[in-house]
């Protein structure tokens, strides 16, 4: 059902890079050709249903600002009529999946069967819409921190009933997004972590949480689910600790419960940040553990210190980030969906396009450089040069074990090793970069 919500505007076209139509695409083709895959295919684009049609303008000091036709959102009718809004929008826009939270896209219900129903009634919608238009499921999730049951988290809680819940609440999450043939499901821990220590049993929490991973890893092999499980590493906000803290530690968390194997990692830029790190150090930290799954895009206000959720709008961050997806194989089942949202000052539809258009035409650049920078193949060398001295015969003796720290003393000796700093050329390759972005 078409909606009057978008009521005059077209579907968004590629117009050229020299365009000045701020209702269209100058940098984003789905069909140009990159490194041999069509655009749209190596950015699988989606739209996220929680900011784009859930928020309601809100920030920490004050209350909504948006004024949408399916407010208030506690009721199946203005759920369908947010849901047929969405479609429209993601027609408009030409981006081939979305993603959803189950609060997203249902009402609650006065219990757990009630709230199951609504979610199953709204998939029954989707399923139809999907066949209609042709989008598809990059994802769907549980959202398991907003209601004030999971004030404590939802995995890790003290008490047992939260964790029935929860995992109640996932089982019908993965069987939503099985059914409408999504590629991917997410678990982010919203407040799986703590507030103060004082009241925290961390070995108890983690055995938990270890618990709850195994037991959806076990459920996606029961239902014959194909996709992959994504775990969202985020430090913090609004746990003042949360056990996700960053790839690297979840993969230690991933690999302690057995799990490296079955899950990967869904990285999100502004998540990235609260950790200390920049988005690209999250990406090559996954692609070198194996554990590369889908990215969140999005970007924080350096200046305000808390999860903003900004389009992107930097091309340079955008590029290193590719790059590094690029030199991985690329995102496989993963894409790049837009955990970002309008301003609360942005309070017309027209604000959710332009939102979407600048982060689409930001990423197909940044895309774009990334791949000529790999083609051009100057960092690759440049790296390859740097770690060459480790194919000697010395240098592989000490890695693969047959040289330990006596034999190792002898030929430092024997040789006379004395070695010299070689410059990293930081400066160098930074302006070798900026070739590029």
């Amino acid at each position: 059902m078409k909606t009057d919500f978008f009521s005059g505007i077209d579907k968004i076209k590629y117009e050229g890079p020299d365009n000045t139509n701020p209702m269209a695409f100058r940098h984003y083709n789905p069909d140009e050709m990159v490194m041999g895959k069509r655009m749209e295919d190596h950015l699988r684009f989606a739209v996220a249903y929680w900011h784009s049609f859930a928020w309601e303008g809100g920030d920490p000091f004050g209350g909504r600002t948006f004024d949408r036709p399916w407010y208030p959102q506690d009721e199946m009718g203005n759920a369908k009529l947010k849901a047929d809004v969405a479609f429209d929008m993601f027609e408009i826009l030409g981006a081939p999946y979305y993603c959803f939270h189950d609060a997203d896209v249902r009402p609650e219900g006065s219990n757990f069967a009630e709230s199951k129903r609504n979610l199953e009634e709204i998939v029954g919608i989707f399923e139809q819409k999907q066949a209609e238009t042709g989008m598809k499921l990059l994802w769907g999730t549980a959202n398991l921190f907003s209601h004030k049951r999971f004030m404590s988290g939802a995995s890790t809680n003290p008490d047992p009933d939260v964790f029935a819940y929860s995992a109640a609440t996932i089982k019908s999450c993965m069987d939503a997004t099985h059914k409408l043939g999504g590629e991917n499901y997410v678990l982010w821990g919203g407040r799986e972590g703590y507030e103060t220590l004082l009241n925290t049993d961390l070995a108890k929490e983690d055995a938990q949480m270890g618990r709850m991973l195994n037991m959806v890893v076990e459920y996606k092999h029961q239902i014959g689910f194909k996709g992959t499980i994504l775990v969202e590493p985020k430090p913090q906000e609004p746990s003042k600790h949360q056990y996700d803290y960053d790839a690297a530690t979840c993969y230690g968390f991933l690999k302690r419960h057995g799990l490296e194997n079955e899950v990967k990692l869904n990285l999100e830029q502004g998540h990235a940040i609260l950790a200390g790190h920049s988005f690209e150090h999250e990406i090559a930290t996954a692609a070198s553990l194996g554990m590369l799954g889908s990215i969140d895009m999005n970007r924080n206000d350096y200046q305000s210190g808390w999860d903003t959720d900004q389009f992107p709008n930097n091309v340079p961050e955008v590029a290193l980030a590719y790059y590094h997806i690029l030199k991985d194989g690329g995102l496989k089942t993963g894409g790049t969906n837009f955990d970002a949202k309008i301003r609360r000052q942005s309070v017309d539809a027209e604000d959710l396009l332009h939102g979407h258009i600048g982060g689409m035409d930001i990423c197909a650049r940044g895309l774009k450089a990334a791949a000529a920078m790999i083609e051009d193949g100057t960092l690759d060398s440049f790296v390859d040069d740097r770690y060459a001295g480790w194919k000697c015969d010395e240098a592989q003796k000490m890695l693969n074990g047959d040289y330990g720290l006596e034999e190792i003393s002898s030929y430092v000796e024997k040789a006379d090793v004395n070695p010299e700093p070689i410059s990293g050329r930081q400066e160098y390759l930074e302006n070798v970069i900026n070739r590029f972005v």
